[in-house]
């Protein structure tokens, strides 16, 4: 049995992702995780639909706390020595200042990407934290399910180990489409934002993440343009910009939410990566699962890879196919509640890393053509 049995967890929010992700990743790590104790949301009504759900997949009762009652509001939950970490899944704007107000509690904190709504913020909370709260044990992480992809990081080690050569230039392109039914759509925050960049930060922070773990070289300029397409996905949806890596590699990253259509997400997504000697791609596919007989979501990584005779002259490509299943939000939980309770460190969840995801996002939104120097712009914030 895990350290983690002998502690509790609390979540910190009642969305769709803490519904739909985070207590289906606690289910599948069991006693890997520690037992949840305690949900939280602004509303009582949420807050019981969030532990209505737990009940029914940790098969555990937790406990309601909400803004309604002052014996029950998050300070009443914060106070609690049984709970030892909270997982925060809070709206964009609100989470720095409840990842300190728990930090100030004594809890160990993983929060919800973005880290922060802008570089600045971010910065500030990343410098509170190690001022006031490492040295004290306390484990702060940001869940950025992305960076704890297995398929990324395979294709990030295929690239570390040269099997394409050096990597000389790479695309990666995300379009998406939301219509005003969806489900992210109406979610009160997301449809009027008070954060710059709307979904191009609140999703887009997950391919900047991606770009980050794969490449093997930091992206340290970029340039670029952001607009608005459609108009209730304010104030931008689309950019498409050219980014440098400091081994002299370049690429094109374009993002965009403001698809036509749905067909037009199937066009042309996906990562490509360009090395001396081959290429690599990434994308999502369906694949028959040999247990359950079902179609189950995997990141498939293609390396096209030039052999070589003798001579050094170039032959036939070779080519390897790795498999690698979707479940990044598990992974990155079970690393943080290794990382809390266990002292280890495996490198996710740097809130530093984070911090350069939204530096590309911002970037991006502010570049109007002009190069942005990415290492300047975190470190001077």
């Amino acid at each position: 049995m895990s350290a983690a049995s002998n502690t509790g967890v609390a979540i910190l929010g009642s969305g769709i992702f803490a519904k739909e992700a985070h207590l289906p990743a606690l289910e599948t790590l069991g006693p890997l995780a520690p037992k949840l104790k305690a949900v939280y949301s602004r509303s009582e009504k949420s807050a019981r639909e969030l532990a209505d759900e737990a009940a029914t997949k940790l098969r555990t009762t937790p406990q309601i706390y909400h803004d309604g009652d002052p014996s029950t509001n998050l300070d009443a939950l914060l106070a609690r020595s049984d709970i030892s970490t909270v997982i925060v899944v809070l709206p964009i704007t609100l989470q720095p200042s409840i990842i300190l107000k728990a930090l100030a509690a004594g809890k160990h904190v993983i929060s919800e990407k973005p880290v922060a709504p802008d570089v600045a913020s971010g910065a500030k909370l990343i410098a509170a934290y190690e001022a006031e709260y490492k040295s004290k044990g306390l484990v702060w992480r940001v869940a950025e399910n992305f960076e704890a992809e297995p398929g990324y990081i395979a294709a990030g080690q295929a690239l570390q180990a040269g099997k394409i050569g050096k990597v000389i230039f790479f695309s990666m392109r995300a379009v998406n489409y939301i219509d005003q039914d969806s489900k992210w759509y109406k979610t009160p925050w997301r449809t009027i934002p008070d954060y710059q960049g709307g979904f191009l930060l609140d999703g887009g922070v997950h391919s900047a993440a991606a770009l980050r773990v794969m490449l093997p070289s930091a992206m340290t300029h970029l340039s670029g343009f952001a607009s608005l397409n459609v108009e209730w996905l304010a104030p931008h949806d689309t950019i498409n910009t050219i980014i440098k890596s400091a081994d002299g590699s370049h690429g094109i990253f374009e993002l965009s939410f403001g698809a036509p259509t749905s067909s037009r997400t199937s066009i042309g997504n996906g990562t490509i990566i360009t090395g001396t000697d081959g290429y690599l791609t990434v994308g999502q596919t369906k694949v028959k699962d040999p247990v359950t007989g079902g179609d189950k979501s995997v990141f498939r990584i293609v390396i096209k890879s030039v052999t070589r005779d003798a001579d050094g002259k170039p032959g036939p490509e070779k080519e390897e196919v790795i498999d690698e299943p979707v479940r990044g939000v598990e992974l990155e939980l079970a690393s943080f509640f290794a990382a809390a309770l266990e002292g280890k460190d495996d490198g996710l969840g740097s809130p530093l890393g984070a911090l350069r995801d939204v530096a590309i996002i911002e970037a991006a939104l502010n570049s109007d053509g002009k190069s942005i120097d990415l290492e300047k712009l975190v470190s001077q914030s």
